[in-house]
């Protein structure tokens, strides 16, 4: 019958019983000295998947961290004021004619500028007035609406084609499609 030993608590090469000093040589010392070793790893590994860069960025910290800023918000003023200019005669019309834009957002890969995707964020909401009792009904609801892109479309090339008065109405790079076209296919 074999019989499983501790070879730390065990004996010595003289085959006597290891002394408390022997030991914590094995061992380590410390209050936790097997965990001292295991402890040391996992942060260490916990550290390096911190600092590890992430594959994906929004588009404001590409390059770096802000220095899409200028270009990106650039961008989307001039998306919000195209929306708020023709709201009224196209996604406005109907249930929800009070349609905001919340965010626009588009993330790109460290790597090579290329777009991941980009999706631009919506609330509208539509009330109603119960006559006999004064209670206000409300329905209220958000969209994502996911930018038609093409795929492997660089970041600079985005910029270029929507650097026109109406970029909603610019038609993509490697597309035939617009802002406006996706948006009328998510908002309606």
């Amino acid at each position: 019958m074999h019989v499983l030993s501790n070879p730390v608590a065990g004996t010595n090469s003289n085959g006597l019983r290891r002394t408390v000093s022997e030991r914590k040589k094995l061992l380590g010392s410390g209050p936790f000295p097997i965990a001292s070793p295991v402890l040391a790893f996992g942060l260490s590994l916990c550290t390096v998947l911190a600092t590890a860069a992430p594959e994906y960025v929004d588009a404001v910290n590409y390059p770096a961290n802000e220095q899409g800023w200028e270009a990106f918000y650039g961008l989307e003023r001039r998306l919000v004021k195209d929306f708020d200019d023709i709201c009224g005669d196209t996604y406005c019309e109907g249930e929800f004619s009070n349609l905001q834009a919340l965010r626009y957002r588009c993330s790109v890969r460290q790597a090579d500028s290329l777009i991941g995707e980009c999706v631009w964020t919506f609330a509208g909401s539509n009330a109603a007035i119960d006559g006999a009792t004064g209670k206000v009904t409300v329905d209220a609801r958000t969209w994502a609406c996911r930018t038609p892109l093409a795929p492997q479309t660089p970041i600079a090339t985005f910029y270029s084609a929507l650097s026109v008065a109406r970029p909603i109405l610019a038609t993509l790079p490697a597309t035939a499609t617009t802002i406006h076209e996706g948006l009328s296919n998510c908002l309606n």
